[in-house]
């Protein structure tokens, strides 16, 4: 009767959660078509119909963040449950619209679906960024002074006085005559900047190009923080709560296998022997003689300890390997629902290191060189790998290791040295010629 009863409870479980698997393109539509409507909702009730731009001045800048982040958060939703609702479209077939009729389970109209799909369309159009928009620097001719990227959730504007008159400049037409003038062209870019700086409007120009970096900065800092806390926080949750329980429920203690490999299983002959000669070894200090019946039963209890250390050992092994793999799937997930904030994120790296001066660029160039293919290199990679196998429970395999030592490092090297001689010598060759010299 209680095994009618539980089975019972399963099949209706089961049947609850199949049907919500049948109305999730539904269900998802639904959230998403939600957050375009509070999203349009924002842009009628305070930006009189317009849509959320930080640079209104409307509101207060406190006011801007938060609306800020509310459209980033409401955007987030459109991305993730109209993926949802496309990859569950793809998934069904004629056999769930079958039994889609024997739950009773009804659609939405495709006329309704496409009613909703196009009003989603015409919120987040505003906020789209085109590829144009994030296009990152490639010229030696933009300086660390102009910034590339405003927010994630707007386009770019070109507002610096000096980029408008470079525009000017590049738009005039330029013959064999032109080309090289009477006078320098270094005099002409000196009037061109004194013109910007006398214009009224330029102080004004200057602090709004700085909040947009600040924006780019922050919105940068927040991303790096983000692709180093998901990983580890989904490492260490998964292993507490999720794989953890799961693994030592179906992982019995007493037929479970104690050493994943040879190499533990060494290591705690080696421990065991040990505490047989520290045993002997005081007994030499204090004159005292142990029986060996003693001697043997301390023993037993320590290899008692010894098997149940590495018995967890074994299945915290087991838990990280598979907890690892959970981590790399949501650091990918951050990636891939992440497009505006890497594009944002690879303007601030940008930035960065064309600020850096020609001395600091070779001292970071030669530091990553030494520590990942310079000659104290192989002590380090042996080191990660040795460890990286223990952490999974896995034998260190020398042979593979020396293998890998004495072809990875040669084949980054050669990758960074093309590197240099591709790219870094067209985009800053002062840097180069100071990275020889240091070098050498």
């Amino acid at each position: 009767m209680n095994n009618s009863g539980l089975g019972q409870k399963i099949y209706s479980f089961l049947l609850a959660a199949y049907g919500r698997y049948l109305r999730t393109p539904e269900r998802s539509l639904d959230k998403a078509y939600n957050a375009a409507l509070k999203i349009r909702q924002i842009e009628n009730e305070h930006f009189n119909g317009n849509k959320i731009d930080y640079d209104s001045i409307i509101h207060s800048k406190n006011v801007m963040d938060y609306f800020e982040s509310e459209l980033k958060k409401e955007l987030r939703i459109i991305r993730m449950r109209l993926t949802e609702f496309k990859a569950s479209l793809f998934f069904l077939n004629d056999s769930n619209q079958k039994a889609e009729k024997k739950l009773g389970i009804e659609h939405l109209s495709s006329a309704a679906i496409l009613e909703k799909l196009r009003f989603i369309d015409e919120v987040v159009e505003k906020y789209t960024i085109s590829d144009e928009e994030i296009a990152p620097i490639n010229s030696i001719d933009q300086t660390p002074d102009v910034p590339v990227e405003s927010l994630v959730v707007r386009p770019k504007q070109q507002n610096l006085r000096t980029t408008n008159l470079d525009n000017k400049l590049q738009n005039q037409p330029r013959g064999k005559t032109n080309t090289t003038g009477v006078l320098p062209r270094s005099i002409f870019n000196t009037i061109h900047r004194l013109q910007a700086e006398l214009d009224p409007k330029s102080e004004q120009e200057v602090v709004q190009n700085f909040r947009k970096s600040q924006q780019r900065t922050i919105i940068s800092v927040r991303f790096l923080l983000l692709l180093i806390i998901v990983p580890i926080l989904t490492h260490q949750l998964s292993k507490a709560f999720v794989v953890g329980p799961i693994i030592d429920h179906f992982r019995n203690p007493d037929q479970a296998a104690i050493f994943l490999n040879e190499e533990m299983e060494e290591e705690a002959m080696l421990e065991l022997q040990r505490f047989e000669e520290k045993i002997k070894f005081y007994d030499l200090l204090n004159n005292v003689i142990t029986s060996e019946q003693n001697i043997e039963e301390q023993m037993r209890v320590r290899a008692e300890e010894i098997a149940e250390e590495y018995r967890r050992e074994s299945a915290n092994a087991i838990k990280n390997f598979t907890a690892d793999i959970l981590s790399v799937i949501a650091f990918i997930w951050l990636l891939l629902m992440s497009k505006k904030e890497i594009a944002v994120l690879k303007e601030f790296f940008d930035y960065i290191v064309y600020g850096l001066s020609d001395s600091a660029k070779a001292f970071i160039i030669i530091l990553f060189t030494d520590i990942f293919v310079g000659f104290h290199s192989p002590h380090g990679w042996e080191v990660i790998l040795e460890g990286i196998s223990r952490h999974w429970g896995l034998p260190a395999n020398h042979n593979f290791i020396f293998l890998f030592i004495a072809t990875f490092p040669v084949i980054l090297d050669t990758i960074f040295k093309y590197w240099i001689f591709r790219y870094l010598n067209r985009i800053s060759p002062s840097a180069v010629a100071t990275y020889r010299n240091m070098n050498e």
